[in-house]
């Protein structure tokens, strides 16, 4: 069940204490990639699961601003803060719980959001009346995630299949000149770089040429079998946190 599409009568019939949370960023994409790329991809991934998943999911709406300070100077870009973002996503969780759904998969389409939300949700299990676990897509999808750059082959690939109307395939040829090869200024195991401007000209990593739509449609495939599986072990995983030894 898609929340923001139901009435909450609707809502109040829903039989689960599942919920998927798609978090993202709104932050540059290159010239020919839309700065929601993030929570585009990630609520595509969290309706496809819903819709595989044997039982009923509530699919909440996205969160669309997250950590992304590191694309501050491309036009566009939003972000707040790691303390925020985590403050925000536990309080929607809360909120989530309350409503009986306390078991919460966060479905992330945004490299910069992982640490911190690896960090709350260990945080909400801990202390919250909820379970919470995060779930990054494009860590799931196999060899593929070799290829995670940044608005390159992996994003253009998904997006074409799935929002191929935003995609400006005449920009394309222009996201490969600018693109760079890697992310970041590696020396001795350590990136020297904090920001995208520092090493890639217009924002892109990775060559988005790669990414054709049939590619998309397997990323959308594994990510959502490996979103399903997850589902079915949140819920039959004992929650019941260990006692002090």
């Amino acid at each position: 069940m898609q929340l923001s599409h139901a009435t909450w009568t609707e809502a109040d019939e829903v039989d689960t204490n599942f919920a998927l949370l798609p978090v993202g960023s709104t932050e540059q994409h290159g010239p020919h990639a839309p700065l929601g790329t993030d929570w585009l991809n990630a609520e595509a991934v969290a309706d496809a699961a819903a819709a595989a998943y044997g039982d009923e999911v509530v699919v909440a709406p996205p969160v669309t601003v997250g950590v992304s300070e590191e694309h501050r100077q491309f036009t566009g870009t939003l972000w707040v803060t790691e303390d925020t973002f985590r403050r925000y996503v536990r309080e929607t969780v809360a909120s989530l719980a309350h409503h009986g759904w306390n078991r919460v998969v966060i479905v992330n389409g945004h490299g910069g959001n992982v640490a911190a939300l690896r960090e709350v949700a260990g945080k909400i299990t801990r202390h919250d009346e909820a379970y919470a676990v995060p779930f990054t897509w494009f860590e799931a999808v196999g060899d593929h995630r070799s290829d995670m750059g940044h608005a390159g082959p992996l994003e253009t690939a998904f997006l074409r299949h799935t929002r191929g109307d935003l995609v400006r395939e005449d920009k394309v040829e222009s996201a490969r000149e600018g693109a760079s090869d890697g992310w970041g200024e590696w020396v001795s195991y350590t990136n020297l770089a904090y920001d995208s401007a520092e090493f890639t000209e217009n924002g892109v990593v990775g060559d988005p040429a790669d990414g054709d739509e049939e590619r998309g449609e397997e990323l959308l495939e594994l990510a959502t079998q490996s979103l399903v599986k997850l589902l079915s072990a949140v819920a039959s995983r004992d929650v019941t946190r260990p006692e002090h030894r």
